[in-house]
């Protein structure tokens, strides 16, 4: 199957999508599984992992909801208060609904450059792995050495890096970057998503020439094995139509073997979260 790897659902309102800026505008509005399926149908995407766009246990509930009206929805990524002691309860509950694959917490907008050393939300990380989750990991790529030593304390957890530890895509690529993704890719527990790239570029004006040397770096680090496609549609339409991003994702692994193809584009998706 093609599986688009990450992308959101929302209902839009100013309080709680407040960081959609008059800049952004064309996605102040709500985006519902009908709006993603047509967008899907010509680009022949088979299925989709949806992902959590607010810090709410009704978030998380809804996606479910969703996932089981709607059968291109292979999975749910979600969140859950992973600092609170009844967390592993409340896993036990929601890991009942098999479309629950994962969760994650928006690490880049923690403004404690330790938390991810917190031993409250360790524990917490400790019952995703007991619950045989996937953790999504959202950084930016400054806080990519402490997520290496935040890996290194779980290794029996799966981890997703989303949006390639969103770099400032100006240019090539950053070398402390690369050698920060290169590190963390030697942990064979980590996957990374090739997604959420074009809305780092600066004003959003990107081209294939300067996308394509940051994707052959993760494709280098982490292998066609490891890495996998994603959309983060709708926030991608600020920058890009889906089709114009989906066909540049095809382009650069046309030079891959069929097989390695079939895994970034799917494969690998369906792998690490179990689809």
């Amino acid at each position: 199957m093609k599986i688009d790897a990450h992308h959101h659902f929302w209902r839009y309102t100013t309080e709680e999508y407040g960081w959609i800026n008059d800049a952004m505008r064309v996605i102040r509005r709500d985006f519902f599984p009908a709006d993603l399926a047509a967008t899907l149908k010509p680009e022949r995407v088979d299925g989709v992992v949806s992902v959590e766009a607010r810090p709410t246990l009704e978030e998380t509930r809804w996606l479910l909801s969703l996932a089981k009206e709607h059968s291109f929805i292979k999975g749910v990524v979600g969140w859950v208060p992973l600092a609170d002691k009844s967390v592993g309860g409340l896993l036990d509950e929601l890991k009942a609904d098999p479309r629950l694959k994962g969760v994650r917490h928006l690490v880049q907008g923690e403004p404690d450059p330790k938390f991810l050393e917190g031993s409250a939300f360790n524990a917490g990380i400790r019952e995703v792995t007991a619950h045989s989750l996937v953790y999504d990991l959202l950084i930016f790529a400054r806080q990519l050495p402490a997520s290496i030593a935040f890996v290194d304390r779980h290794p029996n957890q799966i981890f997703v890096l989303d949006h390639i530890a969103k770099p400032v895509v100006q240019g090539l690529p950053d070398p402390t970057w690369a050698r920060n993704m290169r590190d963390l890719a030697r942990r064979e527990n980590v996957y990374c998503k090739f997604s959420g790239v074009i809305t780092e570029v600066p004003g959003w004006q990107w081209t294939p020439e300067l996308l394509r040397p940051y994707f052959d770096v993760v494709m280098e680090a982490f292998g066609p094995a490891r890495l996998m496609f994603g959309s983060d549609w709708p926030v991608c339409l600020v920058a890009s139509e889906y089709a114009r991003w989906i066909d540049f994702v095809e382009k650069c692994a046309a030079p891959l073997s069929s097989g390695e193809r079939s895994s970034l584009l799917g494969g690998t998706a369906t792998e690490a979260y179990k689809l």
